[in-house]
């Protein structure tokens, strides 16, 4: 797994600060309840700059999960990309991981946060492919998760905060453990669900299927560029609930997020998915997935953020 290669400027509420002062109390409400609010963005190197993928909808998500956890946000959407912008400038980066965090600081000593300060932090720092050099090319090997994922009305499904991701943990070290690269979760009515920290979908027949925003997955951004694409592609597409066995039937099987793009999956179970072999619609989405935002193909959508 890949890990955090520094950079020399993190922004801070305002101001940019080095990599090396960028601390939190070790009493602070996000580091005891998990209570951090957070995206992860790519910035890719293109022909024109480096350019940020749809970085005003990570940051509208963003804003909307502190939403949802009464976190008061005192910078607008665009003054987050203007900072975020800046940010990949200063530290001299072609291509990068963005982390945008918003986070209840030191203060507050039970569970009720109201006496933390929100603080907000930019950092970025290079990365590759989050599931392997070859994962993209050949595709990896996952299995069903024996741990379901949350329930309608628990916990906020659709929020991005950090507590959410001890269940994706729990998934990805299961599977690692057992031998895999990767696990896709069910939903607590045992339907599929998403991935480790990434949305599913399926082809079958010649048709994508992908599950539905039911309350126990993020709704991706990578999984609504993925629909665009499919309908730019004049692929029929369907969003309906997924029961575990068409992981085992269906003829092409990929997940995506920002992090794993979109990484075909060539077996479930040790069962093949398929031939085995990445299939012609996942590689067609992928194909022209990775031309847009490296710059290779127009960005019709106007997903692109250039940095300069």
């Amino acid at each position: 797994m890949a890990k955090i290669g520094e950079t020399p400027y993190i922004w801070k509420d305002g101001a940019f600060i080095p990599w090396k002062d960028a601390n939190v109390h070790v009493l602070s409400h996000s580091v005891q309840f998990g209570s951090a609010v957070f995206e992860g963005i790519r910035c890719y190197a293109t022909p024109k700059g480096p350019a940020i993928f749809r970085l005003r909808e990570h940051l509208r998500r963003m804003l909307n999960s502190c939403k949802i956890y009464r976190m008061p946000v005192p910078y607008s959407i665009d003054e987050l990309v203007e900072a975020n912008r800046e940010l990949v400038r200063k530290n001299g980066i072609e291509a990068c991981y963005l982390r945008p965090m918003v986070i209840r600081g030191y203060g507050a000593a039970g569970m009720v946060p109201f006496d933390s300060p929100i603080e907000v932090y930019l950092p970025c720092w290079p990365w590759g492919a989050y599931l392997g050099a070859d994962a993209l090319e050949k595709g990896v090997d996952a299995c069903v998760a024996s741990w379901n994922r949350v329930a309608p009305n628990t916990i906020p499904a659709i929020a991005k905060i950090a507590g959410n991701y001890l269940s994706g943990q729990l998934i990805k070290m299961e599977a690692l453990q057992n031998g895999f690269d990767e696990a896709i979760a069910l939903g607590p009515d045992g339907m599929v669900s998403e991935g480790s920290g990434q949305n599913v979908f399926v082809v079958d027949g010649g048709v994508l299927y992908t599950p539905p925003i039911d309350g126990t997955l993020l709704p991706g951004i990578t999984r609504s560029s993925v629909l665009a694409i499919a309908e730019d592609l004049g692929l029929k597409h369907v969003v309906q609930p997924l029961a575990r066995e068409v992981l085992y039937t269906c003829d092409e099987l990929f997940v995506c997020g920002t992090a794993s793009e979109i990484t075909p999956v060539r077996s479930v179970d040790r069962l093949p998915v398929g031939d085995g072999k990445v299939g012609p619609v996942t590689r067609a989405l992928q194909t022209r997935f990775l031309d847009i935002v490296n710059g290779r193909a127009e960005d019709t959508h106007g997903w692109l953020t250039f940095v300069r």
